[in-house]
């Protein structure tokens, strides 16, 4: 069975819920909540990989010409929790997946400070191509990726977005604000809480940003646990 039927038949299932709801109201010989709970996952990573397929080989941009790999994404499908990063750099180019270099190692240990693996969220750039040297993205390159970004998350469905540097903050919020005007408060993304954090590389390169980096992924654990609600009230351990 190809991905596109299996989603036909999640889709038509679906709908013949929806219908039997509107004949016969909640007295249904099936549980459509449990049904559409337990398929959820499946249902999202499988529209999720047809969707990374269908813009794989983009050229929209020169970015596409020099890549090793388009870095689309990683991680849970269904996640609550999305990072947003900026660009792929060297080692996320050559491996073709995001936050793999020193820089994603630290952001691991970020995670992990909070109590969440890898592969419980999602994570991924601004651009999903490196721009040569890990120079900043142009006007033009973030107008052409954007719309990939966005289609993802509106297939995830994050219900907290954590925003990983001033371009990636900046580019999301539509803004020129400084990092430090946006960091401390939670932020809103087309009604997506957000909260705004420093980069893992510009941490590696500025350790004394870590004790403020810290505070927001704090705030981030506690936003989450306030509106999702789906794991053990996290206690902070010291740092």
């Amino acid at each position: 069975m190809t991905q596109g039927e299996y989603i036909g038949i999640i889709r038509k299932t679906q709908d013949y819920l929806r219908h039997q709801e509107e004949l016969f109201g909640e007295e249904l010989y099936l549980d459509r909540s449990d049904i559409l709970i337990s398929c959820r996952c499946s249902t999202e990573s499988a529209t999720l990989e047809a969707y990374r397929t269908t813009i794989m080989d983009c050229r929209k941009c020169e970015l596409g010409e020099a890549r090793h790999h388009f870095v689309f994404g990683t991680g849970n499908p269904a996640a609550n929790f999305m990072l947003i990063g900026e660009a792929p750099g060297e080692d996320e180019d050559l491996q073709g997946e995001p936050f793999v270099g020193k820089a994603g190692q630290l952001l691991d240990k970020i995670l992990t400070a909070i109590d969440f693996h890898r592969d419980e969220v999602y994570i991924g750039n601004i651009l999903k191509c490196r721009p040569p040297g890990n120079r900043d993205p142009r006007p033009e390159e973030i107008v052409s990726c954007m719309p990939y970004l966005l289609k993802q998350i509106e297939i995830i469905g994050p219900k907290v977005i954590l925003a990983l540097g001033r371009i990636a903050a900046q580019t999301l919020l539509e803004t020129t604000a400084s990092l430090s005007r946006l960091r401390g408060v939670v932020q809103d993304f087309h009604g997506i809480p957000m909260i705004v954090t420093y980069h893992p590389a510009a941490l590696l390169r500025n350790p004394q940003w870590k004790r403020p980096a810290w505070e927001d992924v704090q705030r981030l654990r506690r936003l989450y646990d306030e509106i999702v609600q789906d794991k053990p009230k996290w206690q902070p351990h010291k740092q």
